[in-house]
């Protein structure tokens, strides 16, 4: 397709866009009585106008069933978790059986590497990527002191070549190679934060198993954003969030994938609790714990019923679009607003540069703009006119038009303000 930078090529992808209704379906904040540009469903999703509806629906069985909403809700709490299987299946590319929803994604993270980093003799290092998200960093090295290693000892980081912006595949390939029957757990983000890069989960996944290790995957910005194939991956375990392209509201609930084969493994080590308890005998009270069938064995308490009703709310639009329509409109998208970044630096250059890499494949919804000499002065204007996007140290604005709400006419708005806004500040 040939792009156009005009407001009237922008309105005419619109008019073509399928996903275009969608838009209606959440709200935006306001700034001088328009909706935002908004660009951080990378951060947090908008909430879906139906949120509010599956919370009331919670309160008002609480209000008139009190504790027998348990069971007699239209919804009941009991099993509330039971209706993600699988809609969220489908988001992740999992069995059914494979995925449950409980916790936040730290603590889901820390509860799957008491099943799956299990350092034995020489196997105890852990492989992850240089400057992963801060928590994942606090997770792994605490992780690794808990079981008596040092960091600086255990955890191996693969790290960006010299002047390079994003990982190289064979370098996270070799890494592994290197590291060897030394290596436990290979445990990476597969959707950079910082960058928006895609890594490519399947090939290392398959390098990761080939030397005996773990692999899992922290899905924080890769659930409801790119094309997941976690079982025909092979993926031993994966954890996400649900509050930023899934739009659960924050500080949501989390998703974990467990593969199926470690289901009915009578020896596997993890933590344990009331609601990981097989189902039917649940609340005869025994005191010996036998698991649920599938990922619900590692849950541990009761679901968050509240907090889940807007995740499932939202996932019920994913059920009803499907990511191959989100991933299609996507990709224009996305493409689309580099087209416009590319105009706007052929205005005024050197301004910025694009980090995320340039092909489809190794990209989602994000796009990591570098600025040059102009600091966080561009990003505040931005955010002045009613841009809201989102500033990581030392110099980048992260960019993510979210399919389910962003228009094609928000990139051409936002490229206006953008060129503006630079032009200003030189």
């Amino acid at each position: 397709m040939t792009f156009k930078n005009t407001l009237e090529f922008a309105q005419k992808l619109d008019a073509e866009d399928k996903l275009a209704r969608y838009r209606e379906e959440f709200i935006f904040p306001q700034h001088n009585g328009e909706n935002v540009i908004y660009f951080t469903g990378n951060s947090l999703g908008l909430q879906p106008k139906s949120a509010k509806r599956y919370v009331d629906e919670i309160m008002t069985d609480w209000a008139n069933l009190a504790v027998e909403g348990h069971f007699y809700a239209e919804k009941p709490w009991w099993d509330y978790h039971d209706r993600f299987a699988q809609k969220l299946a489908k988001v992740v590319g999992a069995k059914p059986a494979e995925v449950t929803v409980m916790n936040t994604l730290t603590v889901n993270l820390h509860l799957l590497m008491a099943s799956f980093y299990r350092p034995k003799g020489k196997r105890y290092k852990i492989i992850c990527e240089e400057k992963a998200f801060p928590s994942d960093q606090y997770m792994i090295s605490s992780q690794v002191r808990f079981h008596g290693y040092k960091p600086e000892d255990a955890i191996v980081e693969i790290k960006k070549r010299e002047g390079e912006h994003n990982l190289r595949t064979e370098d996270i390939l070799n890494k592994i190679e290197k590291v060897g029957s030394e290596c436990a757990l290979v445990l990476i983000g597969g959707v950079n934060y910082y960058t928006g890069q895609v890594l490519a989960m399947e090939e290392i996944t398959k390098a990761g198993h080939k030397v005996g290790a773990f692999v899992g995957w922290d899905l924080a910005h890769a659930a409801g954003n790119i094309a997941l194939k976690l079982h025909d991956w092979q993926v031993d375990f994966a954890a996400w969030c649900s509050y930023k392209y899934m739009n659960s509201g924050p500080g949501n609930a989390s998703g974990c994938f467990i593969n199926e084969k470690y289901h009915n493994l009578k020896d596997i080590p993890r933590f344990e609790g009331w609601w990981g308890h097989k189902k039917d005998e649940r609340f005869l009270m025994k005191p010996e714990f036998k698991p649920e069938a599938g990922a619900n064995a590692w849950q541990i308490s009761n679901p968050p019923v509240l907090a889940m009703a807007p995740y499932l709310a939202s996932l019920e639009l994913f059920a009803e679009v499907g990511m191959p329509a989100l991933i299609e409109k996507r990709n224009t998208i996305v493409a689309y607003l580099e087209f416009i970044l590319q105009e706007i630096d052929k205005e005024v250059p050197g301004t910025f540069e694009i980090i995320t890499p340039s092909r489809q494949e190794e990209r989602g919804t994000q796009l990591s703009v570098f600025l040059h000499g102009q600091g966080k002065a561009l990003f505040d204007y931005l955010m002045n006119h009613g841009v809201i996007t989102d500033w990581r140290e030392p110099n980048v604005i992260r960019l993510a038009p979210a399919p389910f709400y962003c228009s094609f006419e928000d990139m051409y708005n936002f490229g206006q303000i953008l060129k503006k806004g630079i032009q200003d500040k030189s």
